[in-house]
């Protein structure tokens, strides 16, 4: 049986609209401190505006548990999905 988090997953790609920039570099970011930790190596240069912003995103949820990111992914999927709905 698949976890919350993994549904959660699996509900962003069933979305019927763009949730945006902003809603996907969130996404992204409780992703990868749910499924990896903290951010690892260097912040990307100067030319790669989209890395930059990603690492930033991620860089931010520093410290925060793995468990607490997924809770907060499966929260926030929720929220786009009622606002796709509605």
């Amino acid at each position: 049986m698949a976890s919350a988090f993994e549904t959660a997953v699996e509900d962003v790609k069933q979305l019927g609209k763009d949730p945006g920039n902003e809603a996907k570099l969130k996404l992204y970011a409780l992703y990868k401190q749910a499924t990896v930790g903290d951010v690892q190596g260097k912040r990307p240069g100067f030319a790669d505006f989209v890395g930059k912003f990603k690492y930033d995103a991620w860089a931010a949820l520093a410290g925060t548990s793995p468990q607490d990111a997924q809770a907060q992914y499966v929260a926030y999927v929720e929220e786009l999905k009622a606002a796709d709905a509605g």
